[in-house]
C-alpha cells in the first residue's frame, strides 16, 4: 500500500508537459485543417520568453496581438511537407477551454494528400522533457506518432 501511495504521490509531483497536434485532410474542402492544443501556462512560458512580456491567453482585450504571438511561434515550430512540397500553414484563431489553449490553421489547395512530413518542436525551448503527440488522417486512414523531446520529425504516409 505504501509502495504504491508513494508511486502515485511522485506522479502528482511530477510535472507533464504534453502537447496534441491534429493533422487532417478535408477532401471536400481541399484543405488540410491543423489543430494543436496545449497546456496554457505552459504555451504562456514559452509565448512571453519570445515577447519578452508577459502573456495571458485569457485576455480577450489583447486577443489580437496574443493571436499574432501563436500563429508565429507555431509557425516556426511545427513544419510540414506535403507531397514533397514545404506547405504554409495558414492562422485560422485559437480559443482557451479549462486549462488548454487550442490553435487552429488550414493549408488550402490540398486536393489529395499521400504524405505528410511533420518536424514538430512545439514547446521544445522550454521543457525538454515535453512530449508531442501527433494524429494525421487522409483518404479515410488515421495515423498516430508520439515525439519525444528532442525527437523531432515524424512521417505519415497514406
Amino acid at each position: 500500500m505504501a509502495a504504491s501511495l508513494f508511486k502515485w504521490l511522485i506522479f502528482l509531483t511530477h510535472p507533464l508537459y504534453i502537447t496534441v497536434t491534429e493533422i487532417n485532410h478535408n477532401p471536400k474542402d481541399k484543405t488540410l485543417e491543423i489543430s494543436c492544443k496545449m497546456f496554457t501556462n505552459d504555451f504562456e512560458a514559452v509565448l512571453e520568453k519570445q515577447a519578452h512580456a508577459k502573456v495571458d491567453l485569457s485576455d480577450v482585450k489583447n486577443k489580437a496581438a496574443t493571436d499574432k504571438l501563436i500563429a508565429d511561434y507555431i509557425q516556426r515550430h511545427l513544419l510540414l511537407k506535403l507531397d514533397g512540397r514545404a506547405a504554409v500553414l495558414h492562422f485560422v484563431g485559437s480559443e482557451k477551454e479549462a486549462d488548454g489553449t487550442w490553435s487552429y490553421f488550414q493549408v488550402n489547395d490540398i486536393p489529395t494528400v499521400k504524405r505528410i512530413d511533420v518536424s514538430n518542436s512545439l514547446l521544445y525551448d522550454n521543457f525538454n522533457q515535453e512530449i508531442n503527440i501527433m494524429h494525421a488522417s487522409a483518404g479515410g486512414v488515421k495515423k498516430s506518432t508520439r515525439l519525444d523531446y528532442p525527437a523531432a520529425a515524424a512521417v505519415f504516409e497514406f
